[in-house]
């Protein structure tokens, strides 16, 4: 089946001659049996039908159905409350204390974080890497790495990853991969097709589509999705059916959205190019953003999310920018139909590579608004731009 076809399709209930387009909201906690000998069966096999609220429902079930489809030859898919959940308990599902963990060095700050705090309490060792070493990263492993993750393009500078390199460097010294795929999702790069063990999406994004719902998954190889499973299962980790229910039903869409975020994110990026006040636009679909070559190879299109930077200026020039715009709301996360302008300072945040910049950044998600009232916003604030630089 092609890609609409899957997401239509994928996650719903199928062999019955009547039934209801949407899976319906299973809300339980406590699920009843006819017998202790009931009971005892479903005890040994927890996963395989309606046990306790924690371990699912139909509406859990049926997302992650979903999602699995959309990454060929995968094992399974988790669910997590948030894409940091995710990301930390892929973590921990998979490292042990005295273990070393390459991490790239454009990661998400709640990565970072994870890595400087978490996980060196639990004595696992996290060092940062260039995303763009390729190959080379084979130089950086030691006796006790077993992890590299990646995340492609970074979510603030937008550097994208030779992944198949670093993918085949870790298949040859027997490590594992994990990928954050939040910016692409499956549909432009199936993360698991290219070699990667784990995909991390922050669903909360474009799965989601309407900023209404926190949400993470994990969907892994067979071999490891077990590992995960488990981990998750001790963690307690759970969702919301409600908050499935929200996801499945943007997942539906997905195909639809994404290429309207491309095309409005591409003409506004291509208009910020060309602005004076402007130094340099990071968007992995322009030639001159590093890895561009790569996404060509890689990527099968680009999502909505990407920086500028400014010519000079300060703190309070850049506020004036962002405060005065009307079409774009200020505040973290991304993928939603509403257009996002957020300052991001990502020199603060490396420590493997060194982050130069001609001004301060900007990072804009371009929602499903008409791309030539955001571009008249855009023009407005830089004019406030240039009158604050002076």
């Amino acid at each position: 089946m092609k890609t609409g076809t899957r997401l239509a399709t994928a996650g719903r209930p199928h062999g019955e001659r009547r039934t209801i387009v949407n899976t319906p909201v299973w809300r339980a906690s406590t699920i009843l049996f006819d017998s202790v000998a009931e009971l005892r069966a479903a005890t040994r096999k927890p996963d395989d039908g309606l046990f306790y609220g924690r371990r699912g429902t139909p509406s859990q079930w049926s997302l992650a159905e979903a999602l699995t489809e959309l990454e060929p030859g995968a094992g399974g898919t988790l669910l997590y409350p948030s894409g940091v959940a995710a990301i930390a308990a892929t973590l921990l599902a998979l490292l042990s204390p005295g273990d070393e963990l390459l991490m790239v060095d454009s990661a998400y700050e709640p990565t970072r974080a994870l890595c400087g705090g978490l996980l060196r309490r639990m004595g696992i060792r996290t060092r940062f890497y260039d995303p763009g070493i390729g190959a080379g990263i084979a130089e950086l492993i030691g006796p006790d790495t077993k992890l590299i993750f990646l995340e492609s393009p970074g979510s603030l500078t937008f550097e994208v990853q030779d992944v198949p390199a670093i993918v085949g460097v870790a298949r040859d010294k027997g490590l594992l991969t994990a990928i954050d795929n939040t910016w692409a999702t499956p549909l432009l790069f199936p993360a698991l097709s290219h070699g990667v063990d784990v995909s991390i999406l922050a669903c909360t994004k474009y799965v989601v589509g309407h900023s209404d719902a926190m949400m993470g998954s994990a969907t892994a190889t067979p071999a490891l999705y077990p590992r995960l499973r488990q981990a998750a299962t001790a963690l307690g980790q759970s969702i919301s059916p409600d908050d499935a229910f929200l996801a499945l039903r943007g997942l539906r869409t997905l195909e639809v959205r994404l290429p309207r975020h491309e095309e409005s994110a591409l003409r506004v990026a291509r208009w910020l190019a060309e602005q004076p006040q402007v130094a340099r636009v990071l968007h992995p679909a322009l030639p001159d953003c590093p890895g561009h070559a790569l996404w060509v190879r890689d990527f099968a299109g680009a999502s909505g999310l990407f920086s500028f930077m400014l010519r000079g200026g300060d703190e309070a020039a850049r506020a004036a920018l962002i405060d005065g715009l009307r079409h774009f709301g200020i505040g973290f996360s991304w993928g939603g139909f509403e257009s996002l302008a957020l300052p991001v300072d990502p020199q603060s945040l490396r420590t493997a590579t060194s982050w130069q910049a001609e001004g301060p950044l900007v990072r804009l998600h371009i929602g499903l608004e008409d791309p030539d009232d955001l571009i008249e916003d855009l023009r407005l604030g830089l004019e406030r731009f240039a009158a604050a630089v002076g």
